[in-house]
C-alpha cells in the first residue's frame, strides 16, 4: 500500500510539473497541442491546437480593439476635415455654394486647429455630389488650395497654383463623374477624389485693397449656372471648435463622412476592419455595448499614440542639428508612395493641424510657407506652462514676406486660451510695430506665465497646466532656410 501511494503521489507531482511547464507566454508559446498561454488580455487556452471556447471572446475583443486603435490613426485627416466642416458651417451659418466664412478675429480663427492668426482666411465647404463646381480666381496676392476630404490638395490656387497668382478659372468634378466630359470648360479642369471639397484662400497682403480684390474677383457656380460673386460672411465672431470629439463621438463623425464618399482602393482593408465595430457604408451607426466600449478605448489609445508621435516623431529628425525644431510635413502631397501609405506621418500632422497644399508640403525659395514646431527647450525637456522661455529670432530671418510665432494648446491644438481676446495674445509676427527689437535687429520673444519686466509687448502668456507648443512660420522662405545657413535656436528657460 505504501509503495502504491508513493507511486500515485509521484505520478500526480509529475503531472502538475508537466502542467506548469505548459504555461507559456507570447514570447515562448509553441501554439501546438495543449497549451496555456499567459497574454496581456489574460490566459488563452489551446486544446489539441484549437482555441477553447473560454478564450474566443477575449481574442475577438482584443482583435477589434487593436483595429480600432489603428483605425483612429488612419482616419485622422478624414475626421479632422468633417468636424471642421460641421462646426464652421454651423458657427457661420454657411449653406450656399457661394458662402465663404471670412475669419479674421481671434474667435473666428480660434476654432481651427493650428491656424495662422496673422492673415485673413476665406473658407468655403461644398459637396460635389450635387454637381461640379466652377470657381473663378482673381489675380491677387493670395495663397490657397482646393482640398479633398482626406486633406489632400486637388490643386493649389493663387501664387503656388497653376494660375500662378495671375487669376484663372477652375472646374472641379466629383470622384464618380466623367472628367473628360468637361474638358475645355475652364482653364483648369480637375477631379477630386472625394465629394467633400474645401476651398480656402489666405490673403498674403494685409492692405484693404488686396482684400477687396479677392472679395470682388472670387466667383462660384454649380456647373451650368452663371458664376456669382462669393458671398462673404463677415464679422460673426463666434466662439467655436473644430477639434475632433473624443471617445465615441470620433467614430460618429467618421461614420457620417464615410457615408458621403466612395471607398478608395487603398482604404478597403480599413473598411473591413471597421465593419465588426459597427461602422459600415450604407448602415446606421448603432454600436452595441461591447462595440461602444471597444471604440471608446480604441479612440483614447489612438490619440495617446498620435500625441506621443507628435512630440517624438520617430520618422523624422530635427531640421537643425542639435536643436528640437522639426519641419512639419513629413509626407508627400498625395500621402502615398509606390510602396506605402504614409500613415503615421499624415496621422501626426492631421491630429495636430488641418490642410495641406503643394506650397505647404513642398515650399520653394521665395514661394510657399514653412512650418517649424518644437515641444522641447534647449535642455531637451518638455516645455511647461508654469515656466517662462525665450526665443531669440535672428535679425536675418530668411523670408520674402514675414515670419510669425503662434502659440497653441496641446489639448485642443487650437490657439492657446490664455484669457486674451486679441490676435496678439496668441501670435506675434515680424510686421508688428509693437515688437521691441534688439540693437542688432534680432527679436527676443517670451512664452510663459509672465513676461520679463518691460517685455510685455513681446510676450505670449501660458496658464495653469495647459501644455503648449508653437509654430514658427516663414512666409516666402528664402535659400538660407533650405541650405540651413540660417537656424533658430532652441527655447531657453528664463530664471
Amino acid at each position: 500500500m505504501k509503495l502504491t501511494s508513493l507511486a500515485l503521489s509521484l505520478s500526480l507531482l509529475t503531472g502538475v510539473a508537466a502542467m506548469a511547464q505548459d504555461v507559456r507566454t507570447l514570447d515562448n508559446a509553441t501554439l501546438s497541442g495543449d497549451e496555456t498561454i499567459e497574454t496581456p488580455i489574460g490566459v488563452i487556452e489551446l486544446q489539441d491546437n484549437f482555441v477553447t471556447d473560454a478564450s474566443v471572446q477575449a481574442l475577438f475583443d482584443e482583435m477589434d480593439y487593436q483595429r480600432a486603435v489603428q483605425s483612429f490613426i488612419w482616419a485622422a485627416p478624414l475626421v479632422g476635415y468633417k468636424q471642421w466642416q460641421i462646426a464652421q458651417n454651423e458657427a457661420f451659418e454657411a449653406s450656399e455654394v457661394t458662402d465663404f466664412a471670412v475669419l479674421v478675429s481671434l474667435n473666428e480663427k480660434g476654432g481651427i486647429l493650428t491656424p495662422n492668426l496673422t492673415t485673413p482666411y476665406v473658407i468655403n465647404f461644398t459637396n460635389l455630389a450635387e454637381g461640379p463646381v466652377f470657381i473663378e480666381v482673381p489675380a491677387a496676392p493670395m495663397a490657397g488650395m482646393l482640398m479633398d476630404a482626406w486633406q489632400r490638395p486637388v490643386a493649389d490656387i493663387g501664387q503656388t497654383g497653376p494660375d500662378k497668382g495671375e487669376g484663372g478659372t477652375y472646374l472641379i468634378v466629383g470622384p464618380e463623374d466623367d472628367l473628360k466630359a468637361y474638358e475645355g470648360e475652364a482653364d483648369f479642369v480637375l477631379q477630386s477624389a472625394t465629394n467633400n471639397l474645401f476651398i480656402g484662400v489666405r490673403i498674403l497682403d494685409a492692405s484693404p485693397e488686396a482684400a477687396e480684390a479677392v472679395k470682388a474677383g472670387l466667383k462660384l457656380a454649380r456647373h451650368g449656372e452663371e458664376p456669382r460673386p462669393a458671398t462673404p460672411i463677415i464679422g460673426k465672431d463666434p466662439v467655436w471648435s473644430a477639434t475632433p470629439p473624443r471617445g465615441l463621438g470620433y467614430w460618429e463623425v467618421l461614420h457620417a463622412v464615410l457615408q458621403e464618399e466612395p471607398v478608395r482602393e487603398q482604404d478597403k482593408v480599413w473598411m473591413a476592419m471597421l465593419e465588426p465595430l459597427g461602422i459600415k457604408k450604407g448602415e446606421p451607426f448603432a454600436p452595441d455595448e461591447r462595440q461602444a466600449k471597444i471604440l471608446t478605448r480604441g479612440a483614447t489609445m489612438g490619440e495617446l499614440m498620435l500625441r506621443n508621435m507628435q512630440t517624438n516623431p520617430r520618422f523624422a529628425e530635427p531640421w537643425w542639428e542639435g536643436t528640437s525644431w522639426y519641419k512639419s510635413f513629413d509626407f508627400t502631397v498625395p500621402q502615398i508612395t509606390d510602396e506605402r501609405v504614409e500613415l503615421d506621418e499624415r496621422g501626426v500632422w492631421f491630429y495636430e493641424a488641418v490642410t495641406s497644399s503643394e506650397g505647404m508640403v513642398n515650399p520653394k525659395p521665395g514661394v510657399g510657407q514653412v512650418y517649424m514646431t518644437t515641444k522641447r527647450d534647449a535642455n531637451g525637456e518638455l516645455v511647461r506652462a508654469d515656466k517662462t522661455y525665450k526665443l531669440s529670432v535672428p535679425a536675418d530671418a530668411p523670408v520674402s514676406n514675414f515670419w510669425s510665432l503662434t502659440l497653441y494648446s496641446e489639448d485642443t491644438r487650437r490657439p492657446y486660451d490664455n484669457g486674451g481676446t486679441e490676435v496678439t495674445d496668441a501670435s506675434l509676427d515680424s510686421r508688428m510695430e509693437q515688437l521691441q527689437r534688439n540693437d542688432d535687429g534680432s527679436v527676443d520673444l517670451f512664452i510663459g506665465p509672465s513676461a520679463p519686466e518691460g517685455m510685455e509687448s513681446n510676450h505670449l502668456a501660458t496658464a495653469e497646466d495647459d501644455g503648449w507648443f508653437v509654430y514658427f512660420r516663414l512666409y516666402g522662405p528664402e535659400e538660407a532656410f533650405f541650405d540651413k545657413s540660417f537656424a533658430l535656436p532652441d527655447l531657453e528657460p528664463v530664471n
